[in-house]
């Protein structure tokens, strides 16, 4: 099979890594608006890899770069998801991405029978939250009878926590913002419920040296899934995992307004207050360094008439061997797998679809534990 990944930063650079090792991949293509990262990515990944220059929201450069493979990984901004999906429907190429923004999502399920007539799967959100954990969620939910609840517990962070925030920048700024100000989709009763981001804090302990953490709501880790589960499941919300005293300190910065988009007249000149403040967390934020990810998913509800408890736990390390972050990781290792699954047929299902609607869920977990995620389960 012959694969394109769209994109020669951090997490295009995961998904190339990862598809150039499988023995079904005969080829893939790197491609990006600067040639000379995309020719950099070749290189580095190997022989299998082509690079080429494509610019992302060009039409016409998409179209020739799409008709010659099986599948593609957009691994660029979320910005241009639905592009990338009329384009896939037009060439009849299947194609999966990242995510990052609900709306977005939105506007590519309208296009659900266009895909389908064309016999093209696209999937969105197939990151780790969305994307991952969308998958787990499904099996959890699948296994139970009755399902009362659903909690999601995701952070990518630090090994070694550095002040002011106790926090790098594990993925885009642009990224993390949005999940601190934009509202979340929880099920409350059965029913979709919208909720304010950065408050519903609670304590979480991981086996050390992690121990007590905090998790908060933020926007976008449940993507679909309130809309798949609405009616099926009582409880379903997502949170997401920070060394104390992170989110205080994030809703501070928000309620006084430097997230806010609106621009300020400050002597003569107009400016946004978000743009500041994520320039200044690019600039004064530590690297990254040897970041974790954690996540923790915990399903209750019954087998029968028995009561059950169900738990998926994934503690992903920096791969000192290859020096991929975890966040790349456990990002872009599942797109790469997804972008598998639809060209080799174990994703059948045609139209645009999110991943707990298609992605067998056993054949997705055995590819990601093959690639060292490590992803416990148990049943209580």
């Amino acid at each position: 099979m012959k694969v394109l990944v769209l994109g020669s930063g951090q997490m295009g650079k995961g998904a190339a890594y990862d598809l150039v090792k499988q023995d079904s991949v005969d080829e893939i293509i790197v491609a990006d608006i600067d040639s000379k990262c995309a020719e950099s990515l070749a290189k580095e990944v190997g022989d299998k890899a082509t690079p080429q220059r494509v610019d992302a929201k060009n039409r016409d450069q998409l179209m020739k770069a799409f008709s010659k493979v099986d599948s593609v990984v957009s691994a660029v901004s979320y910005t241009v998801n639905v592009l990338h999906t009329e384009v896939a429907i037009e060439t009849g190429t299947h194609m999966c991405d990242l995510g990052g923004g609900w709306t977005i999502v939105q506007k590519q399920l309208e296009l659900n029978d266009k895909a389908k007539d064309a016999g093209v799967t696209v999937v969105p959100d197939c990151g780790l939250a969305p994307g991952m954990v969308n998958v787990l969620a499904r099996e959890g939910i699948e296994y139970l009878d009755r399902v009362e609840s659903v909690k999601i517990r995701v952070g990518g962070l630090q090994q070694e926590p550095r002040p002011p925030l106790n926090y790098a920048l594990i993925f885009s700024v642009e990224g993390l913002i949005n999940e601190y100000i934009e509202p979340c989709v929880a099920l409350r009763d059965g029913k979709i419920t919208i909720e304010e981001p950065l408050v519903g804090f609670e304590e979480i302990t991981f086996p050390e040296p992690f121990g007590k953490l905090e998790a908060f709501n933020t926007s976008g880790g449940t993507s679909t899934l309130p809309n798949t589960y609405e009616g099926k499941v009582n409880e379903l919300d997502y949170k997401t995992i920070r060394y104390p005293g992170h989110g205080h300190k994030m809703w501070c910065l928000m309620k006084l307004g430097l997230m806010d988009s609106t621009e300020l007249e400050v002597e003569g000149s107009k400016i946004a207050p978000r743009k500041v403040l994520e320039k200044l967390l690019e600039k004064n934020l530590p690297p990254t360094g040897k970041d974790v990810t954690l996540l923790r998913i915990m399903i209750d509800g019954w087998k029968g008439t028995e009561s059950r408890n169900i738990e998926y736990e994934l503690i992903d390390y920096f791969d000192d061997e290859t020096g991929l972050t975890s966040m790349m990781r456990t990002t872009s290792y599942p797109a790469a797998v997804t972008a598998m699954m639809m060209a080799d047929g174990r994703i059948s299902k045609r139209g645009v679809l999110t991943p707990e609607r298609c992605i067998p869920p056993d054949s997705f977990i055995k590819e990601l534990r093959d690639r060292g995620l490590d992803i416990k389960h148990r049943v209580f």
